[in-house]
């Protein structure tokens, strides 16, 4: 039986994917560097730190990593601030809740920053209904990757067969097959590009998803 649900954020809980898009591309454009679409959209699911050791090493970039990191975060942080239109997406909060209610434990695993993650939290008042948050900057490998799933399991103290994940994209797809866990993929129309033959189910809308079904939900 599953006691525990392990969210992903970006593009689960919320889209903040045109804000980062936003601010990725205000950076690349003062790095002077062109990074293609198809290139970008395989970065989903993966932290930032991750993402900027690949363009270092790709485009010979000369600031290192921490500095471009840390760039990026500010060009993101003006951003976010001044979204009015930056809303949890359909459905997910009802199904927070209803999770919540019933004692169900529920976990963020979440590639983007520890900063990044509090910011939202905040702003839509979610610290309440979540036992831990795991970010992937603590890691030194981003999804797919297992390690952040295994690690959300370990914390919320529950065997991986008795939890499952929400995932959205390619990465978080895989690195939750790659744990052994349960995978929901949630097909949103937020989601571009991304595969989800390895999903053990898919969704388009979070009312397919309540607590009696996930209770049920096995590999």
């Amino acid at each position: 039986m599953i006691q525990t649900v392990i969210f992903d954020m970006d593009g689960v809980i919320v889209d903040t994917e045109p804000v980062h898009h936003y601010a990725y591309y205000q950076l690349f454009n003062q790095l002077n560097i062109s990074v293609p679409a198809a290139v970008y959209q395989t970065f989903t699911g993966n932290s930032t730190k991750n993402i900027f050791e690949r363009l270092k090493s790709t485009y010979n970039l000369e600031e290192d990593v921490a500095t471009l990191v840390e760039r990026k975060r500010t060009l993101f942080n003006e951003a976010f601030d001044h979204k009015e239109d930056l809303f949890l997406l359909d459905g997910v909060l009802n199904l927070i809740e209803e999770l919540h209610d019933n004692k169900m434990q529920l976990v963020l695993a979440s590639s983007s920053a520890h900063v990044t993650i509090q910011r939202i939290f905040k702003r839509f008042n979610l610290h309440r209904y979540f036992t831990h948050i795991v970010s992937g900057e603590d890691f030194p490998k981003s999804k797919p990757d297992p390690a952040i799933f295994i690690k959300a399991a370990q914390l919320a103290t529950t065997p991986i067969e008795n939890c499952i994940v929400i995932e959205d994209s390619t990465n978080g797809i895989k690195a939750a097959h790659a744990a052994g866990i349960y995978c929901v993929g949630y097909k949103s129309w937020h989601s571009k590009g991304q595969d989800y033959t390895l999903a053990n189910t898919i969704i388009e809308y979070f009312n397919e998803l309540d607590f009696v079904k996930i209770q049920k939900l096995q590999l």
